[in-house]
């Protein structure tokens, strides 16, 4: 598996220019778990031929044991969000608030 080092000061520093470094948590937090289901789905789909028949064949659990040793490969989805954030690969906007004015009394 891949190392990824993550200096925070570098981070603070790309994070000052665009604003709140709160807001950008809350983004990479949203496109992990997206990217989590992703991954999810993908083995899944590749996983679902071989579930079926894991009991029967030991076949099935040798192509199922290689399948799982593909995705173990894969970096954390954390970890891709902050590569997606940092290459300005991800993007995120905050909806306008509005300020509603309440009649004087």
């Amino acid at each position: 598996m891949a190392k990824y080092i993550v200096n925070p000061i570098y981070l603070r520093m790309k994070e000052s220019e665009r604003g709140s470094i709160y807001q950008s948590i809350v983004a990479l937090g949203m496109r992990s778990r997206q990217i989590n289901d992703q991954i999810k789905n993908e083995f899944q789909l590749r996983a679902k031929d071989y579930i079926s028949n894991l009991e029967e064949s030991e076949d099935a659990q040798k192509e199922l044991f290689e399948i799982s040793k593909d995705f173990d490969e894969i970096p954390k989805p954390n970890f891709i969000a902050m590569k997606e954030l940092m290459e300005e690969k991800m993007r995120f906007e905050l909806p306008e608030t509005k300020t509603e004015e309440f009649p004087s009394l």
